[in-house]
């Protein structure tokens, strides 16, 4: 891969008014060959067992909605305008309030620690590195102090929540707390888990978390430790009751709760997929909502992400701003998020290939060949800055196939 160039990634300063720090760009290392993210892909199945790779690649049932997440993307065709001059690109974007040097963003995953020894400190290395926002887990493999150390001044971090049993509120609390002395900035709310979807590659690997990882995570939003039994297996304890089976009789109230404990941290609404969630979401006073159908592992055969992006985004009319992920391979998938309005995007099984392959260094090369490729994208479609990209500049292929 070659060195990002410098005004892609370039703020004139952060919500605090001070310079961002300039991200790590060159990845060129002798013998990396990978050049798109579907390499790192490949070179993942390599180095994690069956059971591992099925965990992080796997959806739901038949799988549908994972694989239209990515065909979803090649059925929209760009329109590039021509004769601008793009000597210089500006891809710096404003995320709640703070700024960034790309709007790039690393979704929260599970157990990175199963991909790298290393696990979320990592990841939180080179999110720093790269001035890129990362959402961390309540299902992380590390103390979420730990991984804001790792991280520095420089990480933007937000925070994720999957609510659980109201009996637990008091630990679930004090987890906020946590988060929110340890300088996350928003909570993101996954609200598609009142139980958890049929992952069939699980079942038949009868996957399970690795005892040396299990041992003294804490567990979503009960803080209880998972420990071992005496005859090898994995004893939940107090955190059976953070399973997303648990969380079957949660409400709106349960938002309204989480606003008068989180202090000033925003609260963003994660795997919003309609219209009519959306002007719901809004009426119940969240910060931002997050298009998202959980990668396709929770309900299979819903839409595509990219499908219901423009539905929100209307349904919002600029009252909050959206996210978008599911199904990010390359720039010019960027690229029409944006213009379907989204303002972020943020990736997350692409970070586990990178960290499966080298640890911090191989997160820090999928999230600069993603930013690379944006920034290409954009000189491509005559765009100088984020802002030039426009709506019009994205369309279905279907109105082509229309005129023949």
């Amino acid at each position: 891969m070659g060195r990002l160039e410098d005004q892609s990634a370039t703020a004139s300063a952060s919500s605090a008014g001070a310079p961002l720090p300039t991200p790590k760009m060159d990845t060129a290392r002798p013998g990396c060959t990978r050049v798109n993210l579907a390499d790192y892909e490949r070179r993942a199945k390599v180095v994690l067992s069956k059971g591992e790779f099925d965990y992080f690649a796997g959806g739901a049932n038949d799988m549908v909605t994972l694989r239209e997440n990515r065909a979803a993307y090649r059925r929209l065709r760009l329109r590039p305008r021509v004769l601008r001059d793009v000597s210089s690109v500006d891809t710096t974007r404003t995320v709640l309030g703070e700024r960034m040097a790309h709007p790039i963003g690393i979704s929260p995953t599970a157990e990175h620690r199963a991909a790298h020894d290393d696990g979320e400190l990592a990841t939180a290395r080179a999110a720093a590195g790269t001035c890129s926002m990362m959402v961390v887990s309540s299902s992380a493999t590390t103390a979420l102090e730990d991984v804001a150390t790792a991280g520095g001044p420089n990480m933007r971090r937000w925070f994720q929540l999957s609510l659980s049993s109201r009996k637990n509120r008091a630990v679930l609390a004090g987890l906020v707390r946590r988060a929110n002395a340890a300088g996350y900035t928003a909570l993101v709310v996954t609200v598609d888990r009142p139980v958890l979807g049929r992952r069939e590659a699980d079942l038949r690997n009868c996957y399970e978390l690795a005892s040396r990882l299990a041992e003294g995570r804490v567990v979503s939003a009960t803080g209880a430790r998972i420990g071992r039994r005496p005859d090898g297996t994995i004893d939940l304890g107090q955190a059976s009751d953070a399973r997303p089976e648990a969380g079957k009789s949660l409400n709106w109230d349960d938002v309204h709760w989480l606003r008068t404990i989180c202090g000033d941290m925003k609260i963003v609404l994660k795997s919003v997929m309609t219209r009519e969630a959306a002007e719901e979401a809004l009426a119940h006073g969240v910060d931002a909502l997050w298009v998202s159908n959980h990668g396709g592992r929770q309900l299979d055969t819903v839409p595509a992400t990219i499908e219901i992006l423009p539905e929100v985004v209307q349904a919002v009319r600029g009252r909050c701003e959206v996210f978008v992920d599911g199904g990010i391979r390359r720039g010019t998938d960027v690229l029409k998020a944006l213009a379907l309005g989204a303002t972020a995007i943020f990736v997350g099984r692409p970070v586990i290939w990178g960290l499966a392959h080298s640890g911090e260094d191989g997160v820090t090369d999928v999230i600069n060949l993603l930013n690379e490729e944006l920034v290409q994208a954009m000189r491509l479609m005559g765009c100088k800055k984020l802002a030039d990209i426009e709506r019009s500049m994205v369309v279905h292929q279907s109105s082509f196939h229309a005129k023949l």
